[in-house]
This record gives structure tokens, sequence and C-alpha cells, in this order.
């Protein structure tokens, strides 16, 4: 099963800054086991989203240059409250750094001005290609969904 974890891309500054939101709805099939009782967006998830708005800031940046963007390290998440089914999450993540094959950030996530989560990451960013040439029609494929997926985010552009 495929999570999406951000909703919308409310803003973004090129190798700075984005903001982006996450709606937690009811009908969300992992809130009947977490918890059934007391339904909440699982933590992961929420680092999840930060992490999802830090690869749309670094696909971005770069122009789409790579089809792959991977967490490589989660330091220092810190867990501050819920979020419930009704809530938005406001999702701000800027980039300590953002270089062709690797990036650090630090990011919060919000509900109603309130710190839900906060992170500093890394993500590596690579082609497939680089290991294999074969894999080049996959790379393309994979940017161009991307690219698609990016349009229904923003509307910005």
């Amino acid at each position: 099963m495929k999570f999406v974890l951000i909703d919308k891309i409310v803003k973004i500054e090129a190798g700075k800054e984005i903001i982006a939101t996450k709606n937690v709805s009811l009908s969300e099939e992992y809130l009947a086991d977490h918890f059934p009782v007391f339904p909440v967006l699982p933590g992961v998830f929420l680092l999840q989203g930060l992490i999802e708005s830090a690869c749309w800031l670094v696909r971005h940046s770069q122009k789409f240059a790579s089809s792959m963007v991977l967490l490589a390290q989660a330091k220092n998440v810190k867990y501050k409250s819920f979020a419930a089914p009704g809530m938005q999450i406001r999702y701000t993540v800027t980039a300590k750094d953002i270089e062709e094959n690797i990036s650090s950030f630090v990011g919060i996530g919000q509900c109603d001005d309130q710190p839900i989560v906060e992170a500093r990451f890394s993500l590596r960013h690579f082609n497939l290609a680089e290991k294999d040439s074969k894999f080049a029609v996959e790379d393309a494929y994979i940017i161009e969904k991307l690219k698609e997926r990016f349009k229904l985010l923003y509307s910005g552009q």
C-alpha cells in the first residue's frame, strides 16, 4: 500500500523552503487500526510528511534531475502531539544544504500553530541508470510521473 502524506504544496522557494499541508481524514485506512477508539496519524507518517515535502523541494530545486529521492538519515525527531481526523498539518521544511547527490533539512509539522513533529534529516538522490544504464527508461518514466503529480500538488508554477 502506498501512502501520499501531503495533499498540497502551499509555497516553494527553490533551494530554500517548502510549505505543504496534509488533511487528516477519518476515511484513511490505517486509522482503523491506529487506534480504533482514538484514531491518530501514526508518528512515522508525521515524519514521512516532512520527508515527502523535502523530496519535492529537492526535485523542484534540481529540475527533476533524479528519479530517486530517499531518506538517508533522520535525527532529533521529536513528537510533541497527535494529529487526529479533521486536523490539518502544515509542514515547513527548510533546506540546510542541497547538493548534487545529498541534501539536509530541518522541518516542523504544526496543527493550529502548535508543533506536533520536528526533525533534522538528510536525503540522497540519484538515478537508477547510474548503476546500470539499462534503467534509463525507468528513470525517464518515474520522472515524468513525478512531474505530473507535482502539477497536482502545486498550482503556483
